[in-house]
């Protein structure tokens, strides 16, 4: 007995359905892919031109001339106290340098005190 080949028309319509369901599916997948493409691509636009501005803003001449001024500012304070710094440890040095030179002074007199003190006393010790 031989079989016949040819395929039966009830599977062909539903393999044909089935890939028109596929295509129809696919076309709908891609409709909607490209309207959120759309969407992103508007958004990014818009989140650029947001960014955008905002450093336009804050790169403004306007704010570097005030960025500027600041710095310009801190930077005579900064001198200022430099100075004052400056003048107050020359001064303490001139002051240290001052009353060590009175202590060894005065160092060297009660020194030389407690020798004639010591050698007072050895004399009257041992008699000579």
């Amino acid at each position: 007995m031989k079989k016949d080949l040819t395929p039966n028309k009830g599977v062909k319509n539903t393999d044909k359905n089935a890939l028109e369901n596929i295509k129809q599916q696919a076309k709908e997948l891609k409709n909607e892919v490209n309207v959120k493409a759309t969407e992103f691509k508007e958004e990014s636009k818009q989140a650029f031109e947001t960014v955008k501005e905002k450093m336009n803003e804050t790169f403004s001449e306007e704010n570097i001339d005030k960025v500027k001024e600041k710095l310009d500012e801190y930077t005579d304070d900064a001198k200022d106290v430099l100075e004052d710094v400056s003048e107050k440890a020359s001064e303490l040095a001139s002051d240290a340098v001052e009353n060590l030179a009175d202590f060894a002074e005065d160092a060297k007199e009660e020194l030389e005190q407690a020798t004639k003190k010591t050698k007072g006393f050895f004399k009257r010790l041992f008699g000579k």
